[in-house]
This record gives structure tokens, sequence and C-alpha cells, in this order.
């Protein structure tokens, strides 16, 4: 797209960028922009600001979070002695959106990619074994994608924690192979969770 505006084309370059968003989509968004009032536009990117200055990650569990514990964390409701493990705080929220489960989390941050250079020590694992030692942790789910690296992760976690005792399963494979929680329904998951398997 070139209009000779500098400006639109360099908003539209900004929506490429983001995950899922190709030539069209950004053209829209772009001009979905444009179309706003100036009042929702200041908004717009006054909560892009805050969220990016604001928003950190849970010291306990990864999460993320607008002070130093995460509202997951804080809820006194939940079960404690149960931890499912994710790769990424998004992979959270959609467990989150099952019902289904209603324990603690810890975010990883990432899988196991030698390829990619991401070893253990690149990951928020060393947090994670003192949980395990420290709260009293029976069971720990390992809910990372079923992939080639998320399966490494989860055997790696499983053989760090042979030493506690601790149960480590990971979420039934109604969860196809190579998919990312992302796209999976929220019925699967809820079913994966319920007829998670031993490592």
């Amino acid at each position: 797209m070139d209009y000779g505006l500098p400006l639109l084309k360099a908003l539209l370059e900004h929506f490429k960028k983001l995950p899922g968003v190709g030539e069209k989509t950004a053209r829209r968004l772009t001009f979905a922009v444009l179309a706003m009032e100036e009042e929702e536009v200041r908004d717009f990117a006054e909560t892009l600001l805050q969220v990016k200055e604001r928003i950190g990650s849970c010291r306990r569990c990864g999460n993320l979070a607008e002070s130093e514990i995460c509202e997951i964390c804080n809820d006194s409701s939940r079960t404690d002695g149960v931890l499912c493990i994710v790769e990424r705080p998004a992979d959270l929220y959609i467990l989150e959106s099952s019902g289904q489960y209603r324990g603690r989390y810890h975010v990883l941050h990432g899988v196991l990619s030698p390829l990619d250079g991401i070893g253990p020590e690149d990951l928020n694992l060393e947090r994670l074994e003192e949980r395990v030692k420290e709260e009293g942790i029976r069971e720990v789910i390992v809910a990372t994608n079923p992939s080639i690296e998320g399966d490494t992760t989860a055997l790696y976690i499983s053989r760090m924690l042979k030493r506690y005792s601790v149960k480590v399963t990971r979420p039934a494979r109604g969860l196809p192979l190579g998919s990312s929680l992302e796209y999976i329904d929220s019925g699967t998951i809820s079913k994966a969770l319920e007829g998670r398997e031993p490592i």
C-alpha cells in the first residue's frame, strides 16, 4: 500500500509486526484507526504505553502482573499443592478459559530448544524447583505444547523433579501433536486436563 503518506505506511508496518497480521488485516486495522475519534486513538495509544510500562512478571509464578504478585497467586480460593506448568502467559489464560483447572500455575517463558540456543538456564526452572520444595506441591501438570520442544521440556522437568515426592503428569493426548494451546477450544482443553497422564 503506497498512498504517498509516510505516516499511514508506518502504521501499517507496525500492525504487520503483530502475529497473524498480514497485509490485508494490517490495511483494515490502519483504516479502522483512521475512522476512530481522536479521543479513542489517544486512549488506545495511552493504554499501549501503560501496558508496556506497568505489566511485568509475577515473582512467584512468572505470570503477567501489575504488582509483584499476580492475581492468581493472590487468590486464596485456588487449590494449593497442584501446579500447572505452561510455556507462556498466553497459555495460562487459555487454560483458565476452560474453567476446569483451579490450582496454581508456573510460567516457563519458553521451552528447551537446543537448535535455538535455549537451554534449562534460559527458562524459569530454578524457581519451579524452589516452589516444589517450599510449597508442598503434590502434583505438577506439564502443559507445554504437544511439540518436540514441548515434549522434551516435559521430560526434562519430570527428570528434574524425580528426587521430590511429586507426581508429574501431562494433559491427555486429545491435544493434536504439533499444535498450539492458543488454537484449541476450551472443551478439548478441559478433557485433556481431566485425562492427564503420568510422564
